[in-house]
């Protein structure tokens, strides 16, 4: 056996998915270190923003829909996590908020103490919900990120005194 092969059939955990869960947890660890958590999480943001119009689009598209129904937005947001491994599920929905647990998330335990990367779901929640409902604001109550055992994301789909008493991330339709 030559050394190319030998160096093949090392039993080395190194695929796609591992690769591209720790390039992300390295530049958002880089970004917090370097300009800090704030900043940090604007950057991811706008990335999520990009991604949310895009995954937004996909997913109208497919329904054939202009715009989609709240019910249609929460099937749609625990999808998207599902379709990357994530185990959303919606804990509760009516008119003014969408309440929803997770307990795997998608970056894996690559997201623990990078808790920026949780702007990628706050903006791609935002933006899907904002873009089909009109407004949305989104609280990253709980996070696998900051070491909690799950995470808990709520999506205010109206500025209701709850929700503007909540701290998080406001989202309008464009």
């Amino acid at each position: 056996m030559n050394e190319a092969q030998v160096v093949q059939k090392l039993q080395i955990p190194l695929e796609r998915d591992l690769f591209l869960r720790t390039l992300i947890r390295e530049l958002a660890g880089v970004l917090e270190d370097v300009v800090g958590y704030e900043e940090a999480s604007g950057y991811v943001s706008l990335v999520g923003q990009n991604v949310g119009q895009w995954i937004n689009e996909t997913y109208t598209k497919a329904l054939g829909v202009p715009v989609m129904s709240r019910s249609q937005v929460a099937d749609v947001l625990v999808d998207l996590k599902a379709r990357i491994r994530g185990t959303f599920s919606v804990v509760t929905q009516d008119d003014e908020k969408i309440i929803l647990d997770n307990h795997d998330c998608p970056f894996g335990d690559k997201v623990i103490d990078r808790p920026s990367m949780c702007m990628m779901t706050s903006n791609v929640f935002g933006l899907i919900a904002a873009e089909n409902l009109g407004y949305a604001k989104v609280v990253i109550d709980k996070s696998i990120a900051r070491r909690d055992s799950t995470c808990r994301v709520i999506v205010y789909l109206k500025p209701t005194a709850e929700a503007i008493a909540a701290h998080g991330r406001e989202y309008f339709k464009v």
